[in-house]
């Protein structure tokens, strides 16, 4: 049995441990939640996608950082968008878009989804 921090895998296909793991990251969670609800409270990211509001907090913190996302005020509330143009962190992955990856996690393409927060912005 190899132990890998705090998860012990008995084999190659077996986890003896309780932990999840997904293949997708809390970043990238983060990032596909609000490139659908640009509107919500971290409060309400947090209870989506199951980490603390703390933790959300750090992680659109890293995303403002990095580009991925911006924010503005909207009275008391931030209202976030994706730059859907930059391409993912991973050295490996950097030929992959961010607008490829949100697709690939959506039904709804993120032209739509861009078009139609464009429209609602213009009509604000």
């Amino acid at each position: 049995m190899v132990a890998f921090g705090k998860l012990n895998y008995g084999g190659p296909f077996t986890m003896t441990s309780s932990a999840r793991w997904t293949f997708i990251t809390n970043h990238g969670l983060v990032l596909s939640y609000i490139s659908h609800n640009s509107t919500s409270t971290a409060r309400e990211i947090a209870q989506s996608i199951g980490v603390t509001e703390r933790t959300t907090h750090k992680i659109i913190s890293d995303l403002e950082l990095a580009g991925y996302i911006t924010r503005r005020k909207t009275g008391r509330r931030n209202a976030y968008s994706v730059d859907p143009t930059l391409s993912l962190r991973h050295h490996t992955k950097q030929d992959i878009l961010v607008s490829e990856l949100l697709e690939a996690l959506t039904n709804e393409s993120l032209r739509t989804l861009m078009e139609s927060e464009a429209d609602s912005s213009k009509e604000s």
